[in-house]
């Protein structure tokens, strides 16, 4: 059984950062791709970055702008999402996803229960 468990979510001022991590068990993880998703009560959940594949590839959802870094993965357990220069609009439930195949900002079989990130102004 797969199970993913996120950390590192807490409470940071406006212009902040924090570093989230997302830790794998039941597999080996060869060949997955990771994605990271954040969602706030009412709203659809938003596709934030992903990594996998060779190189690794990397993604990022347009309001990441450049602020946001996707590592880890490839072959390894555990994936990590740096986190710079939030804003309060970044306070979400941010949730660590996988799949097998190359990565993708949606189609993952698995999740994890997700870590709460709140932004202060």
């Amino acid at each position: 059984q797969v199970l993913l468990v996120e950390s590192g979510g807490g409470l940071v001022q406006a212009g902040g950062a924090l570093r989230l991590s997302c830790t794998g068990s039941g597999d080996t993880f060869s060949g997955y791709a990771w994605g990271w998703f954040r969602q706030v009560p009412g709203k659809e959940r938003e596709f934030v970055a992903a990594i996998g594949g060779t190189g690794p590839r990397t993604y990022y959802g347009e309001f990441v702008k450049g602020r946001f870094i996707v590592s880890g993965g490839n072959h390894q357990n555990t994936v990590y999402l740096q986190m710079n220069n939030l804003t309060p609009e970044d306070t979400a439930v941010y949730f660590c996803a996988a799949r097998f195949g190359l990565p993708k900002s949606s189609d993952y079989d698995y999740w994890g229960r997700g870590t709460q990130v709140t932004v202060s102004s």
